[in-house]
């Protein structure tokens, strides 16, 4: 009689996975409930499964190819775009503008984080999904830096206090660097640095000291910054420095 166990060693199914860039972890844990994971043709019911690699192994029905090295595109997102694959509202999505801006042969991405229908600036996309949970979570402490044009009365003390974090109807939030930058006026530049990145963060701190953003920019994502990627482009960002940063995380080291 055939040996139906299923095998016991190397990794997790759900991160070799996410490692191909089908989704990340946790999404592809829900896949697997949801029944759309298979390994040589018996659909699989627990994500505690362990692999050495992803031969005969379906999603959907379709082979899973062996993942690829990690990689990692910056792109300049304009405003206007919504940070998803498909929007019900049929509004336009960072997929529409990717077809013409990712280079030729990047293959599948998915976001590292996200930015608002209304928020531009630099947007990360790798095809790793182990790379993208360990960005976003809040506990990497990858630092991401905002440019946020607000209108109203804010002062550097007021900003300072923002060191020690802020809680908002009930939701705290953690340290933020906030500089006010040099100018006059009604309407003023404001940068800030948070590790968190927290939904709409950066509008509901500013907004709850008063103040109407009316533009908001994201300008670096840990160590890799938008300087003068022109809106609605992409540029791969070099291996040596997407294996540096991993080595970096992996070792917990504040970026």
């Amino acid at each position: 009689m055939a040996d139906k166990r299923l095998p016991e060693e190397g990794d997790r199914i759900a991160k070799l996975l996410a490692r191909a860039g089908v989704a990340s972890r946790r999404e592809i844990e829900r896949m697997i409930a949801d029944g759309r994971v298979a390994l040589d043709g018996k659909v699989l019911d627990t994500p505690a499964v362990k692999l050495t690699g992803l031969k005969g192994v379906t999603v959907d029905g379709k082979p899973v190819e062996q993942a690829e090295a990690a990689r990692l595109f910056a792109f300049h997102k304009p405003s206007g775009l919504i940070t998803a694959e498909r929007d019900p509202r049929g509004r336009p999505t960072i997929y529409t503008a990717l077809r013409n801006a990712l280079p030729k042969g990047a293959g599948r991405v998915m976001p590292v984080g996200r930015l608002d229908f209304n928020t531009e600036g630099l947007l990360l996309l790798t095809n790793d999904g182990e790379l993208k949970r360990a960005m976003e979570l809040p506990s990497s402490r990858v630092p991401r830096t905002y440019r946020a044009r607000a209108f109203g009365d804010i002062t550097q003390a007021q900003l300072d206090a923002l060191i020690e974090g802020i809680e908002i109807d009930g939701v705290r939030y953690g340290r933020i660097e906030a500089d006010l930058e040099r100018g006059s006026g009604k309407n003023r530049w404001i940068e800030m640095t948070l590790t968190e990145g927290k939904n709409r963060e950066v509008r509901r701190v500013l907004e709850h000291l008063g103040l109407k953003v009316n533009r908001l920019l994201r300008t670096a994502y840990g160590p890799f910054e938008l300087a003068d990627l022109p809106r609605g482009q992409a540029v791969e960002i070099r291996q040596a420095d997407v294996e540096r940063f991993r080595k970096q995380l992996k070792r917990g080291g504040r970026l």
